[in-house]
């Protein structure tokens, strides 16, 4: 399902500012820090367009669609298949949302997307400890 998350999702999340050691993190972590750090702006974008201040809900939205491209750069087609296939077109999805979320200032919209990624998040970071250590290739095809 994911290809190797190396250095697409390492670009992808050093792009929008990290405040932590990703460069030490495995491809497990390194997706999971993708998921975290686009709820982590999705929900900050939500606050600022709350605030009034648009440049700044703009600029974190926009984050968020990156981080969103970073996991769409980690599937891995070939060996996840339709799961794969089906969360680019999530992932995808989500992008729009936002970008719309943003040009017409809906904070339900940018909700919509947390409502959909949250889950995400949460079932990536409950895989066991041991299947994360299997090469992010062949765990992806089982």
């Amino acid at each position: 399902m994911y290809a190797t998350a190396g250095n697409a999702a390492l670009k992808q999340y050093q792009q929008v500012g990290t405040e932590g050691q990703v460069a030490d993190a495995d491809g497990h972590r390194l997706v999971m820090l993708l998921f975290e750090g686009a709820l982590e702006r999705i929900n900050a974008a939500r606050a600022a367009l709350e605030a009034g201040n648009l440049a700044r809900k703009g600029e974190l939205i926009g984050k968020a669609v990156t981080i969103l491209g970073g996991l769409r750069e980690t599937l891995d087609f070939e060996a996840g298949g339709e799961l794969a296939e089906n969360l680019d077109l999530l992932y995808g999805y989500m992008q729009r949302r936002l970008l719309e979320a943003h040009v017409k200032n809906q904070p339900e919209l940018m909700q919509e997307v947390v409502g959909l990624l949250r889950p995400l998040a949460e079932a990536w970071a409950a895989i066991p400890e041991e299947a994360r250590r299997v090469p992010l290739e062949t765990a992806a095809g089982a």
